[in-house]
C-alpha cells in the first residue's frame, strides 16, 4: 500500500520520541508478586484482582467496575452483553482509534461510521438522534469516544439508552482522569501506553450492576456460579500479575498524575500566544491524559511536520485518516465525514511523557511556534 501522510512515521527513531511509557517499577511491585506467590492464585478473579477492581471503583465513584485483558476486547464485550441484534449496525465516529471498529466487528456488529462535533471532536447523543433517521439499515448499537481523554458528558448518553433501547457502550480508552460514573459502560484501556497503565488491560465501568455482572459471564466462556457455559462467551480475564502491576500503578497515581499535568501546563503555556495552535478545552486543568495533541491551520501541517522531524522531534498522526480510510474498514456504510476530514488536517501529536523535561517542551513549542510564523 502506498504510504500516505497520515499513516507514514516520519522518523522512526526521533531523539525526542512521541511516546516513552513508563509502568511501576519491579520494587513498585514486588510486594503484589510475593502475594501472588503466597496466594497460588494467578488468574479467575483472584485477591489482587478483587482489590484493584475495588481501587478503581473508589477513584471513579462509580458502581462497578470488572478488569479484563484487553480494551478491544471490552469494548466487545460490553456490546455483546446488551444483546443487539447480530449483524446490525453499530454508529461510531470515523475519527476514532482501529479498535473501535474492530471491536464492533467481533461482537457481530457492522461498523456505521458518522461525523463528529468540530468542538468536542465526540459523536454527541442528539447528532445520534438525527442520524438514525437516515441509517441505512437496523441499528443495533452507538459506540461515543472520548478522543484523546476528553470529558464527556456519560448522563447525556445514559438518556439517549433510555430513550433509543439501543446497546450503548463508551469507548474510553484513554480517559481515566476524566471519565464520569453513569450506567452505560464505558471501557477504560490500561495499556502501556495509558495515564494508568498494566500493560495490557482495561476495566469497564457503569453503575448498571446487572450489566456488569453479565460482561464478567461473557468474559468467562459464559460461566455464571457453574461450570456449564450458559451462553455465547469469550475468554477475556485480567491476570494477577495485570492487577499486581494495576495496584503498584494506583499506588503511585498521585505523583503520575502531577507529573503529566505538569508536561500539559507546560505546552499550554509556551503555546498560549502562538497564533492558530489549540488544545482541547480544559486540558491541563481539569483533566490530563498522556498525550498531547494540537490543533493547527491545515495550511500550516506540512511544514510544521517538516520542521519537527527534521529536528528529530517525534509527531503522530493520531487515529490516521479516519476509520473510513483503513482497508479493514472502507467497505462499511458512512455518512459524508467533513468535520472528520478537518481534524485529520489539523490535529497533531506531540512528545508525551511523565519525565519529558521543561527544557524540551520548551524546545519543541519554540520549533513549532517559529514553523508556524514562517508558514
Amino acid at each position: 500500500m502506498t504510504s500516505k501522510l497520515w499513516d507514514a512515521d516520519p522518523d522512526p527513531t526521533p531523539d525526542v520520541p512521541v511516546a516513552r511509557p513508563r509502568l511501576p517499577t519491579a520494587d513498585d511491585i514486588l510486594p503484589y508478586l510475593r502475594e501472588i506467590d503466597a496466594n497460588r492464585w494467578y488468574s479467575n478473579n483472584g485477591p489482587l484482582n478483587q482489590r484493584f477492581q475495588e481501587g478503581l471503583r473508589a477513584r471513579i465513584a462509580v458502581g462497578h467496575v470488572v478488569c479484563l485483558a484487553n480494551a478491544t476486547l471490552g469494548l466487545a464485550l460490553a456490546l455483546m452483553a446488551q444483546k443487539p441484534a447480530k449483524g446490525s449496525l453499530c454508529m461510531m465516529p470515523s475519527w476514532t482509534f482501529a479498535a473501535s471498529a474492530h471491536a464492533a466487528v467481533l461482537a457481530g456488529l457492522v461498523p456505521w461510521l458518522v461525523d463528529v462535533d468540530l468542538d468536542t471532536q465526540q459523536l454527541l447523543p442528539e447528532a445520534a438522534i438525527q442520524l438514525l433517521r437516515q441509517a441505512p439499515g437496523k441499528v443495533g448499537a452507538v459506540m461515543p469516544v472520548m478522543p484523546f481523554g476528553g470529558p464527556m458528558d456519560a448522563a447525556n448518553w445514559d438518556r439517549f439508552k433510555s430513550d433509543t433501547g439501543l446497546a450503548v457502550a463508551i469507548d474510553a480508552a484513554a480517559a481515566f482522569d476524566s471519565l464520569t460514573p453513569s450506567r452505560v459502560p464505558a471501557v477504560v484501556s490500561l495499556h502501556a501506553t495509558k495515564a494508568l497503565g498494566v500493560g495490557e488491560g482495561c476495566f469497564i465501568a457503569s453503575d448498571d450492576g446487572a450489566l456488569i455482572d453479565e460482561i464478567v459471564k461473557k468474559a468467562n466462556f459464559g460461566f455464571a456460579n457453574s461450570r456449564e457455559a450458559a451462553s455465547p462467551a469469550l475468554n477475556g480475564k485480567l491476570s494477577e500479575y495485570g492487577a499486581a502491576v494495576g495496584l503498584a500503578a494506583l499506588d503511585g497515581w498521585t505523583l503520575t498524575r502531577a507529573a503529566y499535568q505538569r508536561v500539559a501546563r507546560g505546552y499550554c503555556r509556551s503555546l498560549a500566544s502562538t497564533s492558530g495552535v489549540n488544545v482541547q478545552d480544559g486540558f491541563g486543568e481539569r483533566w490530563i491524559s498522556s498525550t498531547v495533541t494540537v490543533g493547527l491551520p491545515s495550511d500550516s501541517m506540512e511544514t510544521a511536520l517538516n520542521v519537527l522531524t527534521q529536528a528529530r522531534i517525534g509527531v503522530r498522526r493520531w487515529w490516521g485518516g479516519g476509520l473510513h480510510r483503513h482497508t479493514a474498514f472502507e467497505h462499511f456504510p458512512k455518512v459524508p465525514l467533513p468535520v472528520t476530514e478537518t481534524l485529520v488536517a489539523t490535529q497533531l501529536g506531540l512528545p508525551c511523557w511523565t519525565d519529558l523535561s521543561d527544557e524540551a517542551i520548551s524546545r519543541i513549542c519554540s520549533i513549532l511556534t517559529d514553523a508556524m510564523t514562517a508558514g
